[in-house]
């Protein structure tokens, strides 16, 4: 029986119909940044210092400028407030005081000489910022800044989480279902985060988006790609991830115009609501309809799909009945995995890429946003750097292979990194390049792990294989925001050194993989075994049905392909 992709090759893999399907799929992938990496606009951290009662009123008594003022009246204020005790202590001293001198107001209430105590900030803290984030809100500085890597910790653990059982959904009842489903969870808790009030309704609210935001994002990219040819698969998907990319900059642009964390929020969650015309603008994936054994339904949205394509459907496909190709039953299980010498190595290397490729990615958008001079100009640049990664990616994939570029990308993020942490503060240019080179670099291996990830297993754990080791990903991302945030107090520059670290234990273990290019996907687990011998790929024999009569051919495996996408009535057997 002839394949979904055998007819596709008739009225079109990626004509009228896909276009359509892929660019209104992408609007949903835009959509997703605002979850991703809100946290650089909505909880930003301005410059801050202790308020301390009376130094106002001091201030315009004595005449003093601000930066008089800051010099006289914060702890180890060197200009820019850059020390842990300029931002979180504040002299013990009272300002209220009568008889303070304006020139030395210090010496005046302590004495001359004498040692000036520092406590905590007990009446908040001075932001110098002319918005509002979460961060300002409820002051999530000094000792409840960990309060910050735990809100975007909490979406990390709600993609863990939710990928799993969104998937779950995507393959019970639909990737259309999922889709609709899964919008709409996402569309009610963007808008709750608008108006409750406390930060711990906040952190549980986050949580719940991540639960179904990125199972909505996984479940578009499944559907965009169930529906173009095999030949276009990969580019589509990753130009569906090259949406996200446009996401960054629509971000930024409506980040730069409101400053305020809750109505920044609500006017990147209101345009959302028109994804749910999804209803009526997206088909359900006939590749699942096929899967779940309801061919009628499939059909009909095959004949659709030639009609807006304007192709005329082959007679002999009109009635078709599609049948799920024989294979035997095996139930994948976590040991599968680990339990051969190569599969294992292919899982655990991935499993570490997937990790520091999160890590990295989020990483460095975090700690620029917290370097910028002008984050939105930054957070700009870096984003503007992901497109030429897309579009190096597909031009050297079926040329150079997977191995090298991928290998290639994680050294230089890392080695980008390293150089970051490096430049002096005062060349603040080139550390936005070096860093901007090193975003390019960890996008490249980023996309390239989700696609070599499904090329490295054999079909029966393929999907088991592809959630477990996307999973680090997630963990990575519950990870990152106390790396950056906790180490940048010891060393504003410290995460750097880590991801160069990571960067480059990556790059080295990709060259341990196995190439994949030109080879079809495996099997079963003696094709994984076997990926490294450079031998032809294992014969296959083909019976093409000739007038009643069976004539066989022996034949590898990319003749096997041509054949079975030309002739409808090709049955293959090993």
């Amino acid at each position: 029986m002839p394949t979904l992709d055998d007819i596709l090759e008739h009225i079109g893999e990626f004509d009228r119909f896909q276009k359509q399907t892929f660019f209104i799929l992408c609007l949903l992938s835009a959509s997703f940044t605002p979850v991703y990496v809100g946290v650089v606009f909505l909880g930003f951290i301005p410059e801050h210092r202790c308020s301390s009662p009376g130094v106002a009123e001091l201030s315009q008594r004595c005449g003093w400028s601000l930066e008089e003022q800051l010099n006289h009246t914060v702890p180890e204020w060197d200009g820019h407030g850059a020390s842990f005790s300029s931002r979180c202590r504040r002299y013990e001293v009272d300002w209220n005081a009568t008889g303070i001198s304006c020139t030395d107001p210090l010496g005046s209430l302590v004495g001359a000489g004498s040692t000036v105590p520092l406590g905590p900030c007990r009446d908040g803290w001075v932001y110098d910022s002319p918005g509002s984030s979460l961060v300002t809100e409820f002051d999530l500085v000094c000792e409840n800044s960990w309060k910050l890597d735990l809100f975007q910790s909490a979406v990390n653990a709600g993609f863990f989480i939710g990928s799993i059982n969104i998937g779950y959904i995507a393959d019970r009842f639909g990737r259309k279902f999922c889709l609709l489903t899964t919008i709409a969870a996402n569309i009610v808790c963007g808008i709750l985060l608008v108006f409750v009030p406390s930060y711990l309704w906040i952190v549980i609210i986050r949580f719940l988006q991540g639960l179904v935001s990125k199972g909505c994002w996984t479940a578009g990219y499944i559907l965009v790609t169930e529906v173009v040819g095999p030949q276009y698969r990969r580019t589509v998907g990753i130009l569906y991830q090259a949406a996200f990319s446009v996401g960054l900059l629509v971000f930024d642009a409506i980040a730069y115009a409101i400053p305020h964390w809750r109505w920044l929020q609500l006017t990147v969650t209101l345009p959302t609501c028109f994804l749910l015309l999804y209803y009526w603008c997206l088909p359900e994936s006939p590749r699942w309809l096929i899967s779940q054994g309801k061919n009628d339904k499939a059909m009909k949205i095959v004949r659709n799909i030639a009609k807006k394509n304007q192709k005329k459907m082959p007679s002999h496909f009109k009635d078709i009945k599609f049948e799920e190709e024989y294979c035997g039953k095996q139930n994948p299980s976590l040991m599968d995995l680990f339990r051969t010498p190569q599969i294992r190595k292919n899982t655990l290397i991935l499993m570490y890429n997937w990790f520091t490729s999160s890590i990295l990615y989020q990483g460095l958008i975090m700690h620029m946003g917290m370097a910028a001079e002008n984050m939105y100009l930054d957070f700009l640049y870096s984003a503007l750097v992901e497109f030429p990664a897309a579009f190096i990616i597909i031009i050297t994939i079926d040329r150079v292979g997977r191995r090298y570029p991928w290998a290639l990308s994680n050294l230089v993020a890392g080695a980008a990194c390293l150089a970051t942490a490096l430049i002096p503060e005062d060349i603040h240019w080139l550390k936005v390049i070096t860093a901007c080179i090193g975003r390019m670099g960890i996008t490249m291996a980023f996309e390239m792990v989700c696609f070599v990830n499904t090329e490295l297993y054999p079909t029966y754990i393929r999907n088991l294989g592809v959630m477990v080791c996307s999973s680090l990903c997630d963990i990575g991302g519950v990870i990152v925001p106390f790396i950056v945030y906790r180490l940048a107090e010891i060393w504003h520059d410290l995460p750097l050194i880590v991801f160069t670290v990571l960067g480059v234990i990556a790059g080295g273990l990709v060259l341990l993989l196995p190439e994949t290019k030109g080879r079809v996907l495996p099997e079963t687990v003696e094709d994984v075994e076997n990926f490294h011998r450079q031998s032809a790929p294992k014969a296959k024999k083909i019976y093409l049905q000739v007038q009643g009569s069976e004539v066989a051919l022996t034949s590898a495996d990319p003749i096997t392909q041509t054949l079975s996408s030309h002739e409808p009535d090709i049955q293959t057997q090993e």
